[in-house]
């Protein structure tokens, strides 16, 4: 567990896979085949499937879940800059920026190993019950 305060900072590492863009996608109903088919994607303009947005979202959500127990996501703010794809081993990452008003702000980001982030954004963060 990691502290609520500035400048704390948890991350792991992650490698994902086809399966579980798939399951993702069978989750969700998003079985666009950018995300779940190689054939198609090999033809499209990243070469093979990219991860959905929402999954690297749900990806960070369980970081801070685990990170900081009895918070709860209030607000969330994600661009991707760049594609994320199977079978390379991502950084996740999150650095608490700021506490106010029983709000904690912190940045997040997944970065592929040359060090490209593929998604970044900062989430806001309350105590459940506050």
């Amino acid at each position: 567990m990691a502290r609520l305060e500035p400048g704390s900072v948890v991350s792991e590492k992650r490698t994902f896979t086809q399966e579980e863009f798939d399951r993702f996608a069978v989750l969700t109903g998003d079985d666009n085949p950018i995300h779940v088919d190689p054939g198609f994607s090999a033809l499209a303009a990243f070469g093979r499937p990219v991860a959905h947005g929402m999954f690297l979202y749900s990806c960070l959500c369980g970081l801070l879940a685990d990170a900081f127990p009895g918070t709860v996501q209030e607000q969330q703010d994600l661009m991707f800059p760049a594609p994320t794809f199977t079978g390379e081993e991502m950084m996740l990452w999150a650095e608490v920026v700021g506490v106010e008003a029983g709000r904690v702000i912190a940045e997040v980001r997944i970065t592929n190993p040359e060090g490209t982030i593929t998604c970044s954004g900062e989430t806001v963060l309350r105590r459940e019950g506050s």
